[in-house]
């Protein structure tokens, strides 16, 4: 019998996308160790050595970075942290598997790279153009991983995340639906709504694939958030109304492109398969994840992982 193919996943605890990531791999039939802040503090002095000992030690065929700096907002005053997370950790993970060409380095970018002045959906070969500190951040850091050329690394770009492990805009949304009769939600923002759990099957499907480079993976179709926030509260069943405002009626301290779409063909390309619909994915998500009468499920956390 053949051996488990085995994954180590930083963020693997906590993180929104790398959760599901475990999750599905661990479903898939893998040997799983996930590791969460406590176990691994990038900001030691010794951590990257720690995780050198740990790839020997385990031999994994992928490393799942889910850690990252991802508080869009508190970014623009913390710069240097967000650079270090975003940035220097891909980087030196980048080096790592650089030298274990066997193992796989997974590594989730966001679709704030881009500066929403499109108004079709971005494809991989479109420029960069941040409009924030977050963004610039994960510009760099998937700047960094591509420019060495590894045979071994997938840069997936991703977006509007929701899923099970900890507080996400659809959960947000659902807790203020029931304490309010109505709420404000910005309906000039349009992204690609997309479910942890298809993000994580896709990513699966390149790691299967023998893919590498950089990938956009997000759910099909688009929405603006409160085209989201509207249907979310529908299939809820919550009784309770979506008032659409402007960004500038709800001011925030970084900047959001107005327009970041994905296009997954390059995807599509490889594996031969398409992302479902995102209203199809959130009826499974919030059928699966709320709770006769409207209540979340516990067990939900909170991390500055991805």
């Amino acid at each position: 019998m053949a051996a488990k193919r085995k994954a180590l996943v930083l963020g693997g605890f906590t993180g929104l996308a790398a959760t599901a990531q475990a999750d599905v791999l661990e479903e898939a039939g893998w040997a799983i160790r996930r590791l969460g802040r406590s176990d691994l503090d990038f900001q030691a002095a010794n951590a990257f050595g720690k995780l050198e000992k740990l790839l020997d030690a385990l031999e994994p065929d992928l490393l799942v970075n889910g850690a990252a700096y991802t508080q869009v907002d508190a970014a623009e005053d913390n710069p240097d942290a967000a650079d270090f997370l975003n940035r220097a950790v891909p980087a030196a993970l980048g080096r790592m598997v650089k030298s274990r060409p066997s193992c796989i380095l997974l590594h989730y970018s966001s679709d704030f790279v881009f500066s929403g002045k499109k108004r079709s959906p971005y494809t991989t070969d479109d420029p960069t153009g941040p409009l924030n500190v977050y963004g610039k951040s994960k510009a760099a850091g998937e700047e960094a991983l591509l420019s060495l050329g590894l045979a071994n690394c997938l840069v997936v770009r991703t977006a509007w995340l929701f899923g099970p492990g900890r507080g996400n805009f659809v959960t947000t949304m659902l807790d203020l639906c029931r304490k309010n009769s109505s709420i404000n939600v910005v309906h000039d923002q349009t992204g690609s709504p997309t479910y942890t759990e298809d993000l994580a099957r896709c990513c699966l499907k390149l790691v299967e694939a023998e893919a590498h480079g950089l990938f956009h993976v997000v759910d099909a179709g688009e929405a603006t958030w409160c085209e989201l926030a509207d249907e979310a509260v529908r299939l809820a069943r919550l009784e309770c109304i979506i008032r659409p405002v402007t960004s500038a009626e709800f001011p925030r301290r970084a900047a959001r492109p107005t327009y970041s779409v994905l296009d997954c063909s390059s995807f599509e390309r490889v594996t031969g398969s398409k992302p479902r619909p995102w209203p199809q994915a959130l009826r499974d998500y919030i059928y699966k994840n709320t709770a006769p009468g409207g209540d979340e499920p516990d067990g939900k956390r909170d991390a500055d992982e991805a």
